[in-house]
């Protein structure tokens, strides 16, 4: 329960259908001030689950895991900027130190299964198929977060419940605010919890300087053709598709191409430049069998991507990916997750 309403929500649900509800909160890291409230992070937020739980009568845990939350998740997604990706935290957070750490709760706890406020579903299979539990899309197409949880354990499938899965953000405002919620009108979280600004450059600065160390280097901002057209402060926060903060006057819009972390280079062109037709995918997660031939599916690039048409072609712990119609800004780093309609395939991250 970070604090918001849709896992306050997700609880108050389960109560009402007359479950035996533990609520549980992760702090994962230090934010302070106003501006940090609502992003699951804060002390605020912290004391809102608590006052979720005090209005439906259950118990509430508060489990420290910043060491984790650092280490599996904020100290790589360093590394990944320093190294020219646009990393995915959500997945990392997600998978492993959230559903990880909750996972390991629920013998400590003698509990059945793990709910979460997360907007997906769980579906026990199709006529004809073995009945084995899927992982589908969310109902609502602007709050899907099955993006976030194509890793997951397919064991783990059985055993997991998200009382939203079929709801719309309206429908659940409403149903929290029929059940009397305290942050039933909390607004939603937005950008990353721990980068809540978006200042990404600015954060791992503040980050390595606290450990004593140096974040990126100054280097060269180039065309298409290697011409050097300015400087940059740093490749770290530096995306594929990004236009704004790029620094370079011009006839056109320049957006960024490529971030070339050998060279410390950023290699910006025209919009039509950012599109490719193929691509490849490491860390190969698959909820079932994995596929042993090439196949026909849909694949998402980013959270909020409509997912495109695709031949998908596993290969080892990889697989690659050729689109119907190629697609705008792939980044290097993001999560590639794999779709059959509305059921989640598998995913992994793009190279």
């Amino acid at each position: 329960m970070s604090g918001g309403v849709d896992s306050s929500l997700a609880a108050a649900l389960l109560v009402e259908q007359g479950f035996d509800v533990v609520g549980v909160t992760l702090h994962l890291w230090d934010a302070r001030g106003e501006s940090q409230v609502g992003r699951c992070c804060a002390p605020e937020d912290r004391d809102d689950a608590r006052k979720s739980c005090e209005h439906l009568g259950i118990p509430h845990y508060v489990l420290d895991e910043r060491d984790a939350f650092r280490k599996q998740v904020v100290e790589p997604y360093i590394d990944a900027n320093l190294g020219g990706l646009t990393p995915s935290p959500c997945v990392g957070c997600n998978q492993q130190v959230k559903l990880g750490r909750l996972w390991g709760l629920l013998g400590e706890l003698d509990a059945q299964a793990l709910a979460t406020g997360h907007y997906c579903r769980i579906v026990h299979g199709e006529p004809g198929t073995d009945g084995a539990p899927q992982l589908w899309r969310g109902r609502d197409r602007a709050k899907d977060q099955s993006y976030f949880l194509y890793g997951v354990d397919p064991a783990q499938l059985g055993r997991l419940r998200f009382p939203l899965g079929e709801l719309d953000k309206g429908q659940s405002r409403e149903e929290a605010r029929r059940l009397g919620l305290p942050n039933w009108d909390k607004p939603d979280s937005q950008e990353l919890c721990f980068v809540p600004d978006g200042d990404v450059r600015g954060f791992i600065g503040r980050q390595r300087a606290a450990a004593g160390t140096t974040a990126g280097t100054e280097g060269p901002v180039l065309d298409e053709a290697g011409n050097e057209l300015g400087k940059h402060a740093g490749i770290e926060g530096f995306t594929i598709g990004q236009r704004r903060g790029v620094g370079i006057a011009g006839s056109e819009p320049r957006y960024v191409l490529r971030v070339v972390p050998e060279e410390h280079a950023v290699v910006v062109g025209p919009a039509s430049s950012l599109l490719r037709a193929s691509f490849r995918a490491d860390g190969a997660r698959w909820i079932g069998t994995a596929p042993a031939e090439r196949f026909e599916a849909s694949v998402r690039i980013r959270h909020r991507h409509v997912p495109a048409r695709a031949w998908i072609a596993p290969a080892g712990d990889a697989f690659e990916v050729e689109l119907h119609a190629p697609e705008r800004a792939v980044a290097p780093g993001h999560a590639a997750v794999i779709y059959r309609g509305d059921e989640v395939v598998g995913g992994g991250f793009i190279v």
